[in-house]
């Protein structure tokens, strides 16, 4: 596992991958058949894809106990960078260091979510409901631009698409067996941590509060993490500046690992007040937040997925929550684009990067990469 984590880039199409080489053709865990469908049901449910995949086939394997190993071992490099990033990026602002080598970043990251909404829109949108479900949840994110939105949104989009159960195939359903210890803890962290960090007020708390309801909240990809921290982190409480923000995005499509582990980048940035030891501390509960969400549910879903997946309504909800989430996406592109600064520069790097990401198969770690360099260069 920590060979994955030191070499797994690309986000989860990338990690899916390499799952499939090492877990399955070298180590023989699990079959093809079932990374797949496991590989599915951690799409469908809230959370990290990549680390809640990693994560149940640690649970399948050898449960909970070596599922929480996997999880540490998985995110633990990437968390360390992004939060070593945050901290130098505090430090050298205090220092009067100029970071004008990373300023062509925000551009290249700009480019790198705009063509991930073009990608996740052709991939899982393609009908009427679905298009109309992505452009209404696209104004409707960029205009609202409030954390309190996007659940309603999600809501909304399965709600939307269940009718059209009858769509689906009949499958011989069984009696479902449903064990509720972890789907109750999730919500007893929740309600938790919602009323001390209110009680406390407490940063650090708070920023696990933020984060835990957030990995809630989002299905699929880092990409669909970017218009909920955005707007809940720099519109809302302005935490972090846009520059800020979207320079740590860009960075972390150049590090191996889970994308989520960018949230460790946002809560250490968040808690920048309270001191090196503020900034780790909100790090490590930013992280907390966002990861556990996603693993005390698939801990849940897993034991009966094999007769929840069987229910025609189920299925049919998936059309919209995928609809809805590739619009959010595409709100983000917009949000992230606004606060740019416009100059010719910027319009071609972040029109190249898309253009190099859908023309050739040159590694977004690379073209992040090149970045650097090319502000280093004309530094």
């Amino acid at each position: 596992m920590s060979a994955l984590s030191l070499t797994a880039f690309g986000g989860p199409q990338g990690h899916f991958g390499m799952f499939l080489d090492l877990l399955v053709s070298k180590r023989g865990y699990l079959t093809e058949e079932d990374l797949i469908e496991l590989y599915a049901l951690c799409q469908i449910l809230p959370g990290p894809t990549s680390t809640q995949t990693i994560t149940a086939l640690g649970y399948k394997i050898g449960g909970p106990n070596l599922a929480y190993l996997t999880l540490l071992v998985w995110m633990f490099p990437a968390f360390c960078i992004m939060t070593a990033l945050a901290i130098f990026m505090v430090t050298a602002e205090e220092m009067d260091i100029s970071l004008g080598f990373m300023r062509f970043i925000e551009p290249i990251a700009v480019g790198i979510v705009a063509y991930s909404s073009y990608k996740i829109a052709i991939k899982v949108v393609n009908t009427k409901i679905g298009v109309g479900l992505m452009i209404f949840s696209a104004f409707a994110s960029f205009a609202l631009k409030s954390p309190y939105a996007f659940p309603v949104l999600i809501i909304l989009g399965g709600l939307a698409t269940t009718w059209k159960y009858k769509r689906q195939p009949i499958e011989e359903k069984e009696r479902i067996n449903i064990k509720w210890a972890n789907l109750i803890l999730w919500i007893s962290v929740l309600v938790a941590a919602a009323v001390l960090g209110g009680v406390t007020q407490y940063q650090p708390i708070k920023l696990f509060e933020n984060f835990y309801r957030n990995g809630s909240l989002i299905f699929g990809g880092g990409q669909v993490l970017v218009p909920l921290l955005y707007t809940e982190f720099v519109e809302f409480k302005e935490y972090l500046t846009s520059q800020e923000f979207i320079s740590g995005y860009g960075f972390v499509q150049a590090i191996p690992g889970p994308v989520f582990s960018f949230s460790a980048y946002v809560g250490a940035l968040s808690a920048r007040e309270l001191g090196i030891g503020g900034q780790l501390f909100g790090a490590g509960m930013a992280a907390a937040g966002i990861f556990l969400p996603g693993t005390f549910l698939i801990f849940f879903i897993i034991r009966f997925w094999e007769q929840l997946k069987k229910y025609r309504i189920v299925k049919a909800s998936l059309e919209g929550i995928t609809a809805v989430s590739a619009g959010m996406v595409i709100a983000a592109a917009f949000l992230l684009f606004m606060p740019m600064e416009q100059k010719l520069i910027n319009f071609i790097l972040l029109f190249g990067t898309v253009g190099m990401m859908h023309f050739t198969k040159v590694p977004t770690p690379l073209i992040i990469v090149g970045g650097l360099i090319f502000g280093i260069v004309i530094a």
